[in-house]
């Protein structure tokens, strides 16, 4: 890596974790809003759709505002903004206050994906390390965000409000290293001797580009990206009320209080993504980006289809199989990040990562409705075999988009 490089890759490690730490931060407090507001589930959980939806449908927007006005600049906004949201919610009354504490995370978290895989789509030219790196950072956030929760929340007496304006300092410091950063946006694009371009200027264009975006390889990609989506919102949502209906895993009093060993497998769950990051990163130099796209959601369907079996045979099979899980979970991610780049050009980079995120986080949201409903009205059964459908339909996309490129290249 040359120095712009490591400046790149540097900035994008801090906003990526911090993007995650908060994401995965916010469901540690439900059990103490239910509590202290008197509310129910339903409420709590309309306030965390609204944010959680944001954070995919703002993707879009930020991805146009990417292409017109550069990553780093968004990459300040999204660390200040959602430093402000931890301060808002520091201050919450109520639940009403709470769910503006959110709507604020989700706009500015929104802007992240587009502005920082586009940075480095077109800035660094040591990509792959880039995106391991990243993708590593990000998962490491994944993982300290419901542990930092947890922990801060049993030193300090589960006051939520102290924990969240502590939580809250990381990303204003971030704001301030992020200004101190000095890069060049589109650095790997002109050594390519290509052009970044400056992105769509009115609606007739955004209408135009979208219309060549999609009239290509990348309506594929996409396709994919949904799929990743639900099967990502699908199974994290409801894993950790399902690991406390576990035979294999049992709580535990601990000093007086209550241990949950299914909360720490879900943190271990996560934190193996790190591994899945790095590697998935380091390949896509090194092998065909759609070949591994592909293997790597046919795991996670077979994943999804003898998860509860090894549930059965007990507690040694359970957290083999759970760190598989995290490790492929994750491992597709640097592939279609990749992908992406290979179908869409660099003017239209920002773009078409809004779209990317639009439909991982916006449609994959959906991820948890169709959980739900297969949790509620049907079967834990259920549940994991439309988990595996997701995974090898989007096995077989990967496999038609491989066999594209080997034809386009003439192998």
């Amino acid at each position: 890596m040359n120095e712009n490089d490591r400046a790149i890759t540097g900035l994008v490690m801090l906003a990526h974790s911090l993007v995650h730490t908060y994401e995965f931060a916010f469901p540690v407090f439900v059990p103490l809003w239910l509590s202290q507001f008197g509310t129910t589930e339903a409420a709590v959980g309309f306030a965390l759709t609204v944010g959680f939806s944001l954070f995919g449908l703002g993707a879009l927007p930020a991805g146009i505002l990417t292409d017109r006005r550069g990553s780093k600049p968004l990459i300040v906004a999204c660390l200040g903004g959602m430093g402000t949201s931890f301060v808002v919610l520091s201050v919450a009354p109520n639940l009403i206050v709470v769910t503006v504490a959110l709507v604020i995370w989700g706009v500015a978290a929104s802007v992240y994906h587009p502005a920082g895989l586009s940075l480095i789509t077109r800035g660094v030219e040591a990509r792959g390390d880039a995106f391991a790196y990243h993708g590593t950072a990000g998962n490491v956030g994944t993982a300290m965000g419901p542990f930092l929760a947890t922990v801060l929340l049993f030193l300090l007496s589960d006051d939520w409000r102290l924990v969240a304006a502590v939580l809250a300092v990381p990303a204003l410091i971030g704001v301030l290293l992020a200004l101190r950063v000095e890069v060049d946006e589109t650095a790997a694009v002109a050594a390519d001797g290509g052009e970044a371009g400056t992105g769509v200027d009115s609606l007739e264009e955004f209408a135009s580009t979208s219309r060549t975006l999609f009239t290509g390889g990348f309506v594929l990609v996409f396709a994919v990206v949904m799929l990743s989506g639900l099967y990502y919102r699908g199974v994290l949502t409801f894993l950790p009320a399902l690991f406390e209906g576990f035979d294999a895993i049992q709580p535990a009093d601990v000093f007086g209080r209550t241990f949950e060993p299914g909360n720490y497998i879900y943190t271990g769950l996560l934190a193996t993504g790190v591994l899945g990051q790095y590697v998935g990163g380091k390949l896509t130099d090194r092998m065909p980006v759609d070949l591994g796209l592909a293997l790597g959601y046919g795991a996670l369907g077979v994943v999804a289809l003898i998860y509860l079996p090894a549930v059965e045979a007990g507690l040694g099979p359970l957290l083999v199989l759970s760190a598989v899980l995290g490790f492929f979970l994750f491992v597709v991610q640097p592939f279609y990040q990749a992908t992406v780049a290979e179908y869409t050009p660099p003017s239209a980079r920002g773009l078409s990562y809004g779209y990317t995120y639009l439909g991982v986080f916006g449609v994959g949201a959906l991820g948890a409705t169709v959980a739900g409903v297969a949790l509620t009205a049907f079967s834990q059964g259920v549940l994991f075999a439309v988990l595996a459908a997701f995974g090898f339909v989007a096995f077989g996309i990967g496999l038609v988009l491989y066999a594209y490129a080997e034809r386009r290249a003439g192998r």
